[in-house]
């Protein structure tokens, strides 16, 4: 099964911080791969250096088999297949088409090609009713349905979840969650990383999972082992709520 994101003993500090403490991680295609932790592991940070939109202080960082400095050109072509989505919607102040069809346009599609991909996901959405209406205007849920959609539209092979459901109703959960289900349906060549405090979430939604600690990756296991039977006793007390942070 080939690996689409390898990390070995990677590091990142901020100042006298280390965010991110010689990490090694595997995510592989086909799978949704949650990590979880208190605040302040260095969750959101590993995300950010798997994005490609900031260097690692050491070790090696390898996305979609490509070992290379964020700040080249053939970064900028491994970030195209890459999408992400963030724990506050993040729309555009134009309409929900425009927001659908942007990544589309930078990326030279023609125009029918843009029309089809956009009603298509529209479709999905249920928003064909609203395509003209300025997405700032949406709820929350919708928001988020939008920015999902717009980081998927473009077929990436990595898509990167950052508490993308964090705050929001138990129905706009579910579709969410549907709509990554979905996703990787459409092509099991794909992979997800999914960051979450919410466990159940976790569970229902990921196929391995690892336990983030004060910068470390503590312990990696698939779901049901995490949850059913973890060898360290972090994770233990972690998945039993246990632990304050």
């Amino acid at each position: 099964m080939t690996s689409l994101v390898v990390l070995e003993k990677v590091t990142k500090r901020y100042g006298d911080v280390t965010a991110v403490r010689r990490v090694d991680l595997e995510v592989r295609e086909g799978e949704v791969f949650g990590i979880v932790g208190p605040s302040g592991a260095g969750k959101s940070t590993l995300l950010r250096l798997v994005d490609l939109l900031e260097p690692a202080d050491e070790g090696k960082v390898s996305v979609l088999d490509t070992n290379t400095d964020p700040a080249s050109t053939q970064a900028s072509a491994v970030r195209r297949q890459i999408g992400m989505v963030q724990q506050k919607p993040v729309v555009l102040n134009r309409s929900v088409a425009n927001n659908l069809a942007y990544g589309l346009m930078i990326r030279g599609w023609e125009e029918d090609r843009i029309k089809s991909a956009v009603d298509r996901e529209l479709g999905k959405l249920g928003l064909e009713e609203r395509r003209g209406k300025n997405a700032r205007t949406l709820s929350g849920g919708e928001m988020q349905r939008v920015s999902f959609s717009r980081s998927t539209i473009y077929s990436p092979r990595l898509l990167l979840l950052d508490e993308f459901a964090a705050n929001l109703d138990p129905a706009n959960v579910a579709l969410l969650e549907g709509m990554v289900k979905g996703f990787m349906e459409e092509d099991r060549s794909r992979a997800v990383i999914l960051v979450t405090h919410n466990l159940f979430q976790a569970k229902r939604t990921c196929d391995r999972l690892a336990l983030m600690w004060n910068g470390e990756i503590v312990e990696t296991a698939d779901a049901n082992r995490f949850f059913e039977s973890p060898e360290d006793q972090r994770t233990a007390g972690f998945v039993r709520g246990e632990l304050v942070y």
